[in-house]
Order: C-alpha cells, then sequence, then structure tokens
C-alpha cells in the first residue's frame, strides 16, 4: 500500500528528498509559508530585474549529480565552473585578488607578498585533501542513533587530525603563511559556514580542498534558481503537490506518532510519516514545545550570522568587475571578534558583492545590471532593531562605489533590502540567522539536532540545522541521510 509523506518547507533538502521519497513509491505532498518553492534558494523578481536571494555558488556539484542518479532523472539544470573563483579587495589597495584554482596563477598573484606561496599550498592543501577524505564517509554522510555511536564513529578517524579540532582555522593559516592577505583570504571560509576563522576548527581547512581542489565553484546556467525550477518540474512529473502561504504551528499526536500538522488557518495536514525542512531546533521548540529546545536553551547555542541583503538594479552596466567579490578591511581580527555580538559599527562592514546578470544575462533588462550584495550582521538576539537597515545599506552601496570608482548609487533605478527581520518573517529563520545553527565542535555530527524526532516515531527533519550541516551540498545529503531513515523505519514502497 502506498503510504504518505507530508514534508514542512520547499527548501533544497525538502525537495531533494520529496524526489528520494517518491522515487521509492511514496505519495509525497509540501507544503510552504512562502509563494513560491525554493527557501532561501529563492528567486527576487522586481522592476524587470531579476535576483537570487541567497546563496549564488556552491562546491560539490556531484552531491546534485548524486541526486539525479538516485532518482533514475537527467541533470534537471546545467552547471557552470568558475575560475577564477571570486576576487577579493583590500581596503587602501589599488588592485584585487584573483583566486584561481590554478595554484601557479594563484601563486604569481601573491607573488609580491607572499614568497614560495605555490609550493606552501600544495602542501597546505594536501593535509586539508587528507582530513577530507578520512572524514567524508566516516562523519560527513553518515546518521547516528546516539551521541555514544557518533564518538565512537570518530575514533575511525586517523589520530593525526585529533589536533586540528583544537584550534581555530586562523591558528592553521598562521602555521602555513606569512602575508596577512593570504592568510585572511584562505581563511574566508569560516564566513562561508556563517561564523569566522577565530571560531572555527582548523579541521574546515577541508573547505580550502572543495574549492581549489576537489570540485571547485559552480553557478547554474540561467541562475541559481534554475535548481529550483528544475527539481519542481521534475516533482510535478511525479503528481507530488505543492501548497503555498501555509504555516505550520500546530501538532497532534497519538501512541508516540505524529497523526496531523495544524496551519494557522486550523487546517489538519495528515500523513503517514512527516518530514519537516524547517530549522531542526528552533522547530522543535516554537512548534513541538520541546523545552530542551525553548528560547532560552536555543539562545544560548552558537547561531550563524544574520545576511543584510541589498538587490539593486542599475541602469548601466558595471565594468572592471569580476561576478564574484569580496570587500575587506585591515581590521580582520577585531571585525571577527566583534561582529557577531553587535560590538563594532556597521559603517564600514565586510561584504560580498555578486554582478548577477554578468553570467546570466536576462536577469536585466538589455544594457542594464543586476547587482546583489550580501552583508553577514549579528542575529536578532544582538541587534534586534534594524530601523538603520536602509542607512547601513546606504554606507555599503556608498563604499562600493568608492573602492570602485563607479558610482552605484547614481545608476541604481532599482533597490530592495532585506534585514535579518525581514529573512526572519519570510522564512522562519530563527533570530534571523542565515544558515542555522553553527559548525562548533559541540554542534556537529552526533552532537547536531538528530534527523530522527526523539519521541514522534513517524517525524524526521532535513536541511540546515539538522545534520550534515549548513550550504547547498550539506542539504542535499541531509535529504539523503533522512531518506535512509525513513526507509529503514518504513520500507521502499517500490
Amino acid at each position: 500500500m502506498t503510504q504518505k509523506a507530508l514534508i514542512i518547507g520547499t527548501g533544497l533538502a525538502g525537495l531533494s528528498t520529496a524526489l528520494r521519497l517518491s522515487s521509492k513509491g511514496y505519495a509525497v505532498e509540501m507544503v510552504e509559508k512562502y509563494h513560491r518553492p525554493g527557501g532561501r534558494l529563492n528567486l527576487l523578481e522586481k522592476d524587470g530585474f531579476k535576483f537570487d536571494m541567497a546563496p549564488t555558488f556552491f562546491s560539490m556539484s556531484y552531491e546534485f549529480k548524486e541526486l539525479a542518479d538516485y532518482c533514475g532523472i537527467p541533470m534537471p539544470f546545467e552547471f557552470v565552473e568558475l575560475d577564477p573563483l571570486y576576487a577579493v579587495h583590500f581596503e587602501g589597495d589599488q588592485r584585487s585578488y584573483l583566486i584561481y584554482k590554478d595554484l601557479k596563477k594563484l601563486a604569481e598573484e601573491f607573488k609580491e607578498l607572499e614568497v614560495g606561496l605555490e609550493e606552501k599550498l600544495r602542501r597546505f592543501l594536501k593535509a586539508a585533501g587528507e582530513i577530507f577524505h578520512d572524514t567524508e564517509h566516516i562523519v560527513i554522510k553518515q546518521n547516528f542513533d546516539s551521541l555514544l555511536g557518533y564518538l565512537l564513529q570518530l575514533t575511525r578517524v586517523p589520530l593525526k587530525h585529533a589536533p586540528k579540532m583544537f584550534y581555530s582555522m586562523w591558528k592553521e593559516m598562521e602555521r602555513n603563511f606569512d602575508s596577512f592577505e593570504v592568510k585572511v583570504i584562505f581563511s574566508l571560509v569560516g564566513f562561508f559556514l556563517g561564523s569566522t576563522p577565530f571560531d572555527t576548527p582548523a579541521v574546515y581547512a577541508m573547505l580550502n580542498y572543495t574549492e581549489l581542489v576537489h570540485d571547485g565553484y559552480h553557478n547554474v546556467k540561467g541562475g541559481m534558481y534554475k535548481i529550483v525550477e528544475g527539481l519542481v518540474a521534475e516533482l510535478g512529473k511525479r503528481r507530488v503537490q505543492m501548497h503555498f502561504g501555509v504555516e505550520i504551528n500546530r501538532f497532534e499526536e497519538r501512541n508516540d506518532r505524529l497523526s496531523a500538522f495544524i496551519d494557522t488557518t486550523g487546517k489538519r495536514w495528515e500523513a503517514d510519516l512527516f518530514v519537516v525542512n524547517a530549522d531542526a531546533a528552533a522547530f522543535r521548540g516554537q512548534v513541538l514545545g520541546r523545552k530542551k529546545f525553548s528560547p532560552q536553551k536555543l539562545d544560548a547555542q552558537k547561531w550563524t550570522l544574520a545576511p543584510l541583503t541589498i538587490y539593486l538594479g542599475l541602469n548601466t552596466k558595471v565594468k572592471n568587475m569580476y561576478h564574484h567579490n569580496y570587500f575587506l578591511r585591515r581590521n580582520f581580527e577585531e571585525y571577527a571578534h566583534k561582529i557577531f555580538k553587535n560590538s563594532i559599527k556597521l559603517d564600514k562592514p565586510y561584504y560580498y558583492v555578486n554582478i548577477q546578470s554578468m553570467h546570466n544575462p536576462d536577469y536585466a533588462p538589455p544594457g542594464k545590471e543586476s547587482v546583489f550584495i550580501l552583508c553577514p550582521v549579528p542575529d536578532l538576539r544582538f541587534k534586534p532593531n534594524w530601523d538603520d537597515a536602509e542607512t547601513i545599506a546606504d554606507a555599503i552601496v556608498q563604499d562600493l562605489s568608492e573602492r570602485t570608482g563607479f558610482d552605484f548609487a547614481a545608476h541604481t533605478e532599482s533597490r530592495t533590502v532585506y534585514d535579518p527581520q525581514q529573512w526572519e518573517s519570510l522564512f522562519n529563520l530563527y533570530r534571523g540567522s542565515g544558515l542555522g545553527l553553527a559548525h562548533d565542535l559541540n554542534q556537529v555530527g552526533g552532537f547536531r539536532p538528530s534527523n530522527k524526532d526523539e519521541q514522534l516515531t513517524n517525524l524526521y527533519y532535513a536541511g540546515a540545522s539538522t545534520v550534515p550541516g549548513t550550504g547547498l551540498p550539506m542539504t542535499v545529503i541531509s535529504s539523503r541521510l533522512v531518506t535512509e531513515r525513513i526507509l529503514n523505519d518504513h520500507g521502499t514502497l517500490s
């Protein structure tokens, strides 16, 4: 007999899980608070411009191929590999640095700052690659039934990697490189995790290996939302229904089983099993009322930085900029230590700029440009009031104009700013945190909220705040792990 799975949320993890379960014979239905699928992997359309709302590139592209192969479908979108990966601009410098995958070209970029960089990089990346391959299948791509099971699994990781669990990524950079600029650039992956390199364990240097050696970074031809559109088209072929404008706030249980979720209108949503693609920690507290996940307990956890995002539609093309750009300053350590708790002024923040129509021309009308700016900022625990969001955005646009020699403000014909309060409201992001729970050692693997509920035997979770972690490929892996759980408990139906 067909079993029905109800998935709460249509983020990438939810869509991927729906595709996997429907491949195994399950009837799948999905509900979503937002007006269109995708979660944070979404599309903003305004004044004739299009904008990727949050993610603009990804690594580990082979995880998407694994998803397609698992479900027996052709790849529903086309990758575009980035090389150079991105450009980095330091305050006060007259030039920017292009980050190439080719280590000889990369070393040439920094020849005046770092002697022998190619040799240093090869040594550093060799060690980072060993960490990645020694942990990928033991830790990253595993379900854990208990904390003890997780700790026992860790004993299979070669002991030589253990020291890097106990000192920071920044310390790892200091052990390998001399120049400030090189240390900063190769520790930016700490910010990709929504944290800082001073708080991120050195083991995450493995991400430098994924970006420079293992797979690199990719965009999608036609824009990142093509991922969502491709998956939704496949789900449509399988008659997976999606309902939008639905927010779940209550539940019914019977004999340790979830019998229904109830939305804010009072409508009951029934199924045989349920998958929550909302924040796995916050949902347990806010909807299920679990004391372990009360606001006080959640606020004591470490969360990733919140997003302040700016979407600019320009009336002309931008010259002399790369597709992906980071704008940094010289107060790196001070800024990293103070930004989380809102103890530094946001008049000169660090930020990322993506010229979206450079690789995807249809994102802007002919002769015009679509620009996305992301500034990681304190979450709502530390900065609850964002009345100054437009002022901060003004300062970022002004700084960008001064550092590039192009007047972005003068050429802006469309502008939208989303602050952490709006991100929280749109996608139920806990305290506006952009990527959910951070990746401290006590918040990863078996320490992370499980993808199987502790009390309700037919309730599961997929997405950022459960295993294995944040980022687009991680959520695809999350869909595989939760599907393994479900098939183990309920079986394959076809």
